[in-house]
């Protein structure tokens, strides 16, 4: 039998049980370090601490872009988190981001580290640091930056909403995956307007915004997150699909993609990446253990 009673909230709320789901293991109400570790530093100005979900794959694709673009001094090396065993909370990567969420980015280029966290501010950490991917122009700057703050807003609702609630809550409840479905729709209809209208999200040219907003849309276009695509009718978003495509076929896009990746192919996973040379030669080992 459902039990169909209405939920009261307690006066004051307590931490007595598991939040449940996919990753209540993780889930706690408190901040700080749970143990003492430290990060490994290698050989290159840029350490990033990462994990390929989109949020991760954001920062790849930037620092690959911008080694496609000739920026040599974006080589980097990127460290595997795994946050389903807790790395996020060692001592070394709460240093890096107090708020224990992948990614993090270690800028030793100068005299002294500088730590970035939230990959919307590693975004515009790199585009300044390296003049790319974010026009100077005033007009043309404020579009970028807008649409991405748009994703870093609209994002939470997609994933800690819509994903929750239809993939990962321990019972699926029709009033949570309906709001968030609306939503999700919603979010995909402006993207799809301002498609219509405009090559890339910023303008004319491919810029942060696009480098942000894709990893997270463009998989959910493709139906590749929470199986969800049928359900949402993804492939009715004509300019997003287009969109989606168009920025799938870079090649830098396609390495960022494998960085610090777990989950899928074996060949379409790297694990750490310390060298461009790591994509051929992880690529042909995966392969070789597939067979």
């Amino acid at each position: 039998m459902t039990d169909n009673s209405e939920y009261v909230p307690p006066k004051v709320w307590t931490w007595d049980k598991e939040s449940g789901g996919r990753f209540a293991n993780i889930n706690r109400p408190i901040a700080g370090q749970t143990h003492d570790k430290d990060l490994p530093i290698g050989k290159h100005p840029l350490q990033l601490y990462s994990l390929g979900t989109p949020n991760g794959v954001k920062v790849t694709v930037m620092l690959e872009e911008l080694l496609e673009a000739g920026h040599s001094g974006a080589e980097y090396d990127a460290w595997l988190i795994k946050i389903g065993d807790g790395d996020q909370f060692s001592s070394g990567f709460v240093g890096a981001n107090p708020n224990s969420k992948i990614p993090a980015l270690v800028d030793r280029s100068g005299p002294e580290p500088i730590r970035v966290f939230e990959s919307g501010a590693i975004l515009i950490h790199l585009a300044e640091k390296f003049g790319a991917f974010l026009p100077t122009e005033t007009a043309y700057r404020a579009e970028v930056l807008s649409w991405l703050m748009w994703q870093m807003g609209s994002t939470p609702f997609l994933g800690g909403g819509f994903g929750h609630f239809y993939a990962y809550a321990p019972t699926k409840q029709e009033y949570p995956i309906n709001r968030y479905a609306m939503e999700v729709k919603r979010q995909l209809d402006v993207l799809d307007r301002r498609l219509a209208e405009s090559e890339y999200l910023g303008g004319a040219d491919y810029s942060i915004a696009d480098i942000a907003v894709w990893p997270w849309y463009g998989a959910l276009a493709k139906g590749l997150v929470y199986e969800a695509g049928e359900f949402l009718e993804v492939e009715s978003y004509k300019n997003v699909q287009r969109w989606t495509d168009q920025i799938a076929t870079r090649p830098a896009v396609k390495r960022g993609r494998m960085v610090n990746r777990v989950m899928g192919d074996p060949a379409s996973q790297l694990h750490e990446r310390h060298d461009a040379s790591d994509f051929e030669l992880r690529t042909q080992d995966k392969l070789q253990d597939a067979e």
